[in-house]
């Protein structure tokens, strides 16, 4: 199989002929690490970097990484000032959306101009599965008013937590249409909807106030559809379900059993998940490589399962770490998985 149609056959559920790979977010440190060679920082794949790379840029990722996709970013405008952490990873500050009268501060560049490019990038694509990666708009909302006034205006000014959810929603929904007809072969959203102990909101509320702009992003996409998000989101899941989703990400360790997802959802949902960034950061190369071939051996059988990290390949991930789950895959899996005598993937 070519990239695409392995990317595409496990989106759908099919059992490929080797497990994929896909990562859409990939610090500029962790290439530098693997290629041995200075990176130029727009090669940092974080969601909201509009770099606007050519294909080329991105299957030279792609075959260092030994990914099966190629991404192109659509990132919505968020007013908030950005702060680098002490872990190289860029920090949304607190949000200047106070009210209404701050809404004109949100400010969405033309999806129409964003897609000029895009004809000459899918084009380029060759074997790769091309992905357009944008936001659903929650997390763009709470972003835009800081999570603290977006967390009391859910109760005190519902109208104005509407009417940022009403901008974003309808930006991301002209993007999923568009990326739908001018053949990406999936849409990646990432909004994070959930701590490890449970959703940011309550579910009453998150089906009350958030659904119903979800639900206009998902009337826009035609194609499959990759959700991200961190946390657990058990009590969510079946609402993200009935939206359509065809794939979650990242199945966050220490929030979820990816092993459980697979068992309860796994008839329904492609899964991407889920090697653990806290290992990749600051487990050994004998670690991550039985954590790679323990996700094989348990939920890459029938399908329906693509490897990624557990969140990112951010700056802290260990480049040897990163080199062997890659090489792991590779080596273990593909169709049949096959197990040794203790039920370890050989």
């Amino acid at each position: 199989m070519t990239s695409r149609e392995r990317m595409l056959c496990a989106l759908n559920r099919g059992v490929p002929d080797r497990v994929p790979y896909c990562e859409v977010g990939v610090s500029s440190q962790v290439i530098e690490g693997l290629s041995g060679k200075k990176a130029n920082k727009q090669l940092a794949g974080g969601i909201d970097e509009m770099d606007n790379r050519g294909p080329d840029t991105e299957i030279a990722i792609s075959r260092l990484l030994g990914r099966d996709h190629i991404c192109y970013r659509f990132s919505p405008f968020i007013p908030a000032e950005r702060r680098m952490g002490s872990d190289g990873i860029p920090y949304y500050m607190d949000g200047p959306i106070k009210s209404m009268a701050d809404l004109d501060l949100i400010v969405l560049p033309d999806p129409e101009t964003l897609f000029e490019p895009v004809p000459a990038f899918l084009e380029g694509a060759g074997e790769y599965a091309t992905g357009a990666v944008t936001r659903v708009g929650v997390s763009a909302s709470y972003l835009a008013m800081g999570t603290e006034t977006f967390s009391m205006a859910l109760y005190d000014d519902r109208s104005l937590v509407e009417a940022v959810l009403e901008r974003y929603s309808n930006w991301a929904a002209q993007v999923g249409r568009r990326a739908s007809d001018m053949g990406f072969d999936f849409l990646w959203t990432a909004d994070d909807l959930a701590f490890k102990t449970g959703p940011i909101m309550s579910p009453k509320m998150f089906r009350e106030i958030i659904l119903p702009y979800m639900r206009k992003v998902a009337d826009a996409i035609s194609i499959p559809w990759v959700f991200h998000s961190d946390g657990d989101l058990t009590e969510l899941l079946p609402d993200l379900l009935d939206l359509g989703i065809s794939a979650l990400n990242p199945i966050e360790p220490g929030a979820m059993d990816i092993v459980e997802v697979k068992r309860n959802w796994g008839h329904r949902i492609c899964l991407l998940g889920n090697v653990d960034v806290h290992l990749l950061a600051t487990g050994t190369p004998d670690k991550v490589a039985q954590e790679v071939r323990r996700l094989l051996r348990e939920v890459g059988p029938g399908g329906g399962y693509i490897l990624s990290s557990g969140n990112s390949l951010a700056s802290y991930c260990k480049p040897e770490n990163v080199r062997v789950m890659i090489d792991t895959l590779q080596r273990y899996g593909a169709y049949p998985i096959q197990t040794d005598e203790t039920g370890r993937a050989k």
